[in-house]
């Protein structure tokens, strides 16, 4: 006989956290995601020195004690009624999840390049990349759209959904404070060269499992986009390798192969009025150039996936935790 078990508890959380995600997004006030970064925040300025000791050990208190404070939310709920940890992790996967947020931001993009306000396009563009928007074209904030959809499908969704099935909330929770750390300080400049270089590392690595995962559920569902799987991994094998990011190339080249565009080329970086920083991405992919219009087939490929990777998700969670009786 089959009783259901923890496995089950959780695949439910997270069957129940993707669908809050996906219907209520993201608080407008109150994130608790936004709540930590105030507090790495602080603790930065305090801990700061140009030492990657240093780094490594502001990367591991925050991290660290997030994972920690997760388990501990989650022993105390698995000894309640099983439906005290569902809703731990069912919570949880909700906070720590992006994907309607950032469908909200590329269809607003969307939405000003439709009606042909381009530089309220290039503006709102910014609530996506760190790049520089003041000049781009029209073809150019699409290509900057599709490329942030893709990475971030992956970082948001994906990578996250595959540590909630292997470790509940403390996977869920950790995932998101080492995400987080990375986005903070896990930057190339003259502050964060040695701070941040842990905090980036870390990243690099929680980031491999939900990469591949998303580059291969991109492939898979090309056909629904008008597009090929074979375009998709042919991409992948060939292109990610000269991207700068390990986990960024696999994924924005298999969606720039099954939407059979290019993605990549010359990126300008720094703020308005401070010097540029100009990376000559490697081009993902060999179709044609990115237009406005696939900016929505992007979207609907990011869906496909989050789709994907939450079914993979549960029925992992479910089938590792199964206990017979």
């Amino acid at each position: 006989m089959v009783r259901p078990s923890r496995g089950a508890a959780r695949a439910a959380g997270l069957a129940l956290g993707v669908a809050l995600d996906r219907l209520v997004g993201d608080p407008r006030r109150g994130h608790p995601v936004a709540g930590f970064g105030r507090v790495a925040g602080a603790l930065e300025q305090r801990m700061h020195a140009d030492s990657r000791a240093r780094g490594a050990a502001y990367s591991v208190l925050l991290v660290g004690s997030t994972t920690v404070l997760g388990a501990a939310v989650e022993s105390r709920a698995r000894r309640g009624v099983p439906a005290l940890e569902t809703a731990a992790v069912a919570v949880a996967t909700w906070a720590v999840l992006g994907a309607r947020s950032l469908d909200r931001e590329a269809a607003a993009v969307q939405e000003l390049l439709e009606a042909g306000d381009l530089a309220g396009a290039r503006q709102r563009l910014t609530h996506l990349v760190g790049r520089r928007t003041a000049e781009l074209s029209p073809e150019e904030v699409a290509r900057a759209v599709a490329e942030s959809v893709a990475e971030n499908t992956s970082d948001a969704v994906v990578a996250p959904l595959v540590w909630g099935a292997v470790a509940g909330v403390p996977g869920l929770v950790g995932y998101r404070a080492a995400n987080t750390l990375d986005a903070m300080v896990g930057h190339r400049n003259a502050r964060f060269e040695r701070f941040g270089c842990a905090s980036a590392r870390l990243d690099d690595v929680l980031n491999v499992p939900g990469a591949r995962l998303s580059a291969l559920l991109a492939a898979a569902c090309a056909p629904l986009v008008g597009g090929r799987p074979g375009d998709a991994l042919r991409a992948w094998r060939r292109d990610a390798g000269a991207h700068p990011s390990p986990n960024a190339g696999p994924v924005e080249a298999s969606f720039a192969g099954a939407l059979g565009v290019r993605l990549g080329g010359r990126t300008v970086y720094g703020a308005a009025g401070a010097p540029a920083r100009v990376e000559d991405r490697p081009v993902l992919g060999d179709g044609r150039p990115v237009e406005v219009r696939d900016i929505a087939r992007a979207r609907r490929l990011a869906r496909l996936v989050d789709l994907g990777a939450a079914v993979v998700a549960v029925a992992a969670a479910a089938s590792c935790h199964v206990r017979r009786v």
